[in-house]
């Protein structure tokens, strides 16, 4: 229901603000509405800065993601920018490499670039005539009463804009949002994990990847990690997952060097000895915050959107598809309320915050998955008996990365079906284990063994189940 300026007797004012990936994909949804549309930016534009500000954790775009930049025209352009990963590849200590596919073939994730998409994003939303954008506006306050905002700019001086609708996409420490934590029945929670990342890069060898491409590469440690994604310029983006104290522990060149030996021998001639002895130092250790809040609303005046609504850790590469589909969502439901405000903004907050809560939680525990399960034989195990059901039975058993990944599963439907689908599966194994048992049992009693032959045997069975549970 794609609006146009005869829809609005008087158009409406959007101001969005935060332009960000979740901002400028906004500000795209709302100008095709129809609205007068205004971004506000606290940095300079970034299509224009020399040096990128901000966060660079490689980007995983996936089904989600790419609905809501099909719904603006963007799928296309910003595919054909980034590089398919079909696969972990899981790298042993040994140097091994196991590959686990992320779902059926020819399904995949891809990597693309934070800074190039944000662009991209931007210089879209530009092209509606009845969108603006504002950039060095750092907002210092605004009313929820009558949509009135003041923002600063860089030479001191205020400026005053009035909306209709306000829309917060100004991330995890939202301005905006600090209005909603002085008003009655507004919860809030913050939690820091106690893991820091720290950036790397591989470069290319010989003018190509120096590891294949077309995965996510994975150094799992138990307690930490490393991750490898691809770029265009054919470098990979290792970003390094540890403890902020282990961290610290390192406090020279030499001790990098022997770090990188112990835990990741195999990187250290592809990202070379004397680039991790000076990265490492570059720049200290980033934290990581998982946020949840509700509601999204406050009457019709405003709405929370992206990582100011809901951010999460990085690990189920769910956090910019998420705020993406915040997008789509509002937009569906714009549709279903005639974009009647007053109807539109609680409805978003009652459909969207337990989905969001279920990915906040969803994201922490695959950071356990990543860093510690993917080397248990019994995981292994269970992703072969979970992708083998799902081929016999795709209706009625569905993985739950599947749901996540490739569908608009809402997230927490995903996981209550997950958690039915894990206890069925269980049980199942458990009753066939019990059915191999009885029915072998039934054989021996018919046809008695000489016993000495079977203790041997036996011995080595239950010593390979016991395998299989532990890591």
């Amino acid at each position: 229901m794609e609006g146009s300026p005869e829809r609005h007797s008087k158009k409406k004012v959007v101001a969005v603000v935060g332009g960000g990936l979740v901002g400028a994909l906004n500000a795209c949804f709302f100008a095709k509405r129809g609205f007068d549309v205004e971004v506000f930016e606290t940095r300079e534009d970034i299509r224009q800065a020399k040096i990128v500000k901000g966060r660079s954790i490689n980007l995983a775009l996936s089904h989600r993601g790419r609905q809501a930049l099909k719904h603006v025209g963007m799928e296309e352009k910003i595919v054909s920018q980034g590089i398919p990963m079909h696969a972990r590849m899981i790298h042993s200590l040994s140097g091994k490499q196991s590959p686990i596919p992320y779902g059926k073939k020819g399904q995949y994730i891809l990597s693309v670039d934070r800074a190039n998409l944000n662009k991209e994003l931007l210089t879209e939303a530009e092209t509606y005539p009845n969108t603006k954008l504002n950039f060095d506006h750092k907002l210092q306050d605004w009313s929820a009463e009558t949509g009135l905002m003041t923002f600063v700019r860089p030479d001191g001086s205020t400026e005053e804009v009035e909306a209709d609708l306000i829309v917060g996409c100004d991330g995890a420490f939202s301005a905006i949002r600090k209005q909603f934590l002085r008003r009655s029945r507004f919860n809030y929670s913050q939690t820091y994990i106690p893991h820091g990342y720290m950036e790397l890069t591989m470069p290319p060898i010989n003018g190509e990847f120096a590891m294949k491409p077309n995965y996510l590469h994975i150094w799992p440690r138990n307690t930490f990690m490393m991750i490898a994604l691809p770029n265009m310029d054919k470098t990979f983006t290792c970003t390094l997952f540890m403890p902020f104290e282990e961290f610290e522990k390192i406090t020279t060149g030499d001790e990098v060097i022997e770090f990188f030996q112990k835990y990741f021998p195999d990187t250290i001639p592809l990202i070379g000895a004397d680039a991790l002895r000076r990265d490492y130092f570059r720049l200290p250790a980033q934290a990581m915050v998982s946020v949840k809040c509700s509601p999204y609303h406050i009457g019709d005046k405003c709405v929370l959107m992206g990582d100011a609504a809901h951010a999460v850790v990085p690990f189920y590469g769910q956090g910019m598809n998420a705020g993406f589909e915040d997008c789509i969502v509002f937009d569906e439901i714009m549709d279903q309320f005639s974009e009647d405000f007053n109807a539109v903004l609680p409805e978003y907050t009652r459909v969207r915050v337990p989905d969001d809560h279920a990915i906040a939680d969803l994201a922490m525990y695959n950071y356990i998955e990543m860093r510690a399960h993917v080397n248990s034989k019994w995981f292994l195990f269970r992703k072969h008996v979970d992708n083998f059901l799902h081929f016999l039975m795709p209706r009625a058993i569905i993985p739950l990365y599947t749901m996540v990944t490739f569908t608009r599963t809402r997230y927490h439907e995903a996981v209550e079906r997950w958690h039915w689908q894990d206890k069925v599966i269980n049980r199942g194994l458990l009753f066939s284990a019990a059915g191999a048992v009885l029915g072998g049992s039934y054989v021996l009693i018919k046809n008695p063994p000489d016993i000495n032959k079977l203790i041997s045997p036996a011995e080595k069975m239950w010593n390979r189940l016991v395998a299989l549970r532990t890591p």
